[in-house]
């Protein structure tokens, strides 16, 4: 390990960007939260991913008028 690192060139933010998608906050019920850690972890994937298909879907079935 060096003694001293140049951080000077550093950049803030994410070190990968994705394409398509913005960070964003957002405040979930603890009960809705739990569920979809839940779901993700027997799933084998991650709960915001989860997340962003249950609100894909939704908005499909609005389209279609399923709502």
């Amino acid at each position: 390990m060096k003694d001293e690192y140049d951080s000077s060139n550093g950049k803030r933010g994410a070190i990968f960007s994705s394409k398509g998608k913005t960070r964003i906050t957002i405040y979930l019920e603890d009960t809705v939260l739990e569920e979809f850690r839940a779901r993700a972890e027997d799933a084998g994937t991650g709960y915001q991913l989860l997340i962003n298909e249950a609100l894909k879907e939704y908005l499909n079935q609005l389209e279609s008028g399923e709502f």
